[in-house]
């Protein structure tokens, strides 16, 4: 089994555990150039808010978009976002990636921004 379709096993699991629970959820996928987020309405699986590195707002104030410090930008961004929508609370699904460096950076800004999960 190579990496991505690891990956992807790994992540069937949550998004099936979330799907059960009904909630909305924060999704990430990340490349070695960007990071990108969104908030998926958990009733009808339509997306509500999205954020990524690929944004011209949000890219012209970094130097690179593909690192930690690019996450964080990141994650207060779809914070703000979900709060203009209405949504306090959030599951995290990381897409099967491990929690730490830019995964990590990206849900610590989005809980510091005022978003729970």
């Amino acid at each position: 089994m190579d990496k991505k379709s690891s990956r992807i096993r790994r992540s069937r699991k949550t998004r099936a555990k979330i799907r059960e629970l009904g909630v909305d959820r924060l999704t990430i996928f990340r490349t070695p150039r960007h990071t990108y987020a969104q908030i998926i309405s958990g009733e009808t699986g339509k997306v509500v808010a999205s954020a990524s590195t690929l944004s011209k707002d949000l890219s012209k104030d970094l130097k690179h978009t593909g690192n930690a410090s690019a996450a964080v930008a990141v994650g207060k961004e779809i914070a703000e976002k979900a709060k203009a929508s209405g949504i306090e609370s959030v599951a995290f699904d990381r897409s099967g990636y491990k929690y730490h460096g830019r995964v990590k950076a990206l849900a610590d800004s989005a809980r510091e921004a005022g978003l729970k999960f």
